[in-house]
């Protein structure tokens, strides 16, 4: 009976595995070309030594970003992670030492790239004692000095629970503090490398206890085989730490190391996943098949402050509302 079960798990596995390497939906098609946009902040990010997370995490949406939106989000402490999470295409290993001169590169690179809103992300530093959170708020720091009316979030690690180092980050005064539980809880510990699923709603609830006036943010990636009530629950899970904003997108395997899709979840089931995260109050809920947490942030701000897209102007406003449209 054993082996039984197991064949039928390897047949299963191999079925998910041609479904794969098979064409995706047509709405997870992206149209991959390069323009002078695009190419111009290559250019800034490669002439300061700056990475991305758009391109370590292969993200889908890096041509509309970079090439329409003149937008990137800006990965700091290197680019090799002491973790190995089983759904993320970044470098695993040692990295390298730390770079002091990097925050200012990176308000440089801000102030290059003219931007209203910018979004910081790392790699996981658990070889250093802070987890690299006097970088986060040295960046910052910068970024406020170069580009005063640009705004600034952080999509920070858990810092292996030091909460020292989370105070850090939250005293140099993100407009937003992101961290992502990234999955329903009964999959957490599968895919996700030594982070729990507790501690990142402690880290949540600790930054908004710690500055209730600073908008939390956390995503869920889909498809890996959660249920939609496990969807509901971790909604849940995550209103009761006071989280203001949720992305919920679908997970792509990035490379065939990473862990499997199960599901390609439809716009229309992603709409209602919406429907279902704003029934419980949040300020925003961005669901989508390509949504990504750094993904139209500076929108999602304006949503969940409660004057949808007041600040745009009207050919940006036209962009916006055109691509809520065609998600949902």
């Amino acid at each position: 009976m054993s082996e039984r079960r197991t064949l039928l798990r390897s047949a299963e596995r191999e079925r998910i595995r041609q479904q794969q390497t098979a064409s995706r939906p047509h709405w997870l098609k992206v149209s991959a070309r390069p323009n002078e946009k695009y190419n111009e902040i290559k250019d800034i990010m490669r002439g300061r030594a700056l990475h991305t997370v758009c391109e370590e995490a292969h993200c889908p949406n890096i041509f509309e970003c970079w090439g329409k939106l003149g937008t990137a989000t800006f990965m700091i402490l290197g680019d090799v992670c002491t973790r190995n999470c089983r759904f993320c295409a970044v470098n695993s290993g040692r990295p390298s030492e730390v770079d002091l001169a990097e925050p200012a590169r990176v308000a440089d690179a801000v102030a290059a790239m003219n931007l209203r809103h910018v979004v910081i992300t790392s790699v996981d530093r658990d070889d250093l004692q802070d987890g690299g959170a006097s970088i986060f708020a040295a960046s910052v720091e910068e970024i406020r000095k170069r580009v005063p009316t640009c705004g600034v979030e952080v999509l920070i690690p858990d810092f292996a629970g030091n909460w020292s180092a989370l105070q850090c980050v939250m005293d140099a005064s993100p407009d937003i503090l992101d961290h992502n539980v990234e999955t329903v809880r009964r999959l957490s510990d599968s895919v996700r490398s030594k982070a729990t699923y507790n501690r990142s709603l402690e880290l949540l609830q600790r930054a908004k206890q710690a500055r209730p006036d600073i908008r939390t943010k956390s995503s869920i990636m889909v498809g890996i085989g959660e249920s939609l009530e496990e969807i509901s629950e971790t909604f849940d899970d995550l209103w009761d730490v006071g989280v203001d904003i949720v992305t919920v997108g679908q997970y792509l395997q990035p490379t065939k190391q990473q862990v499997l899709v199960e599901k390609f979840y439809t716009p229309e089931e992603f709409n209602q996943i919406r429907i279902m995260g704003m029934k419980k109050g949040f300020k925003h809920i961005q669901a989508g098949p390509l949504v990504r947490t750094s993904y139209h942030a500076h929108d999602q701000v304006l949503r969940a402050a409660g004057l949808p897209l007041q600040s745009l102007d009207a050919e940006e406003k036209n962009r916006v509302l055109s691509t809520v449209t065609s998600l949902y």
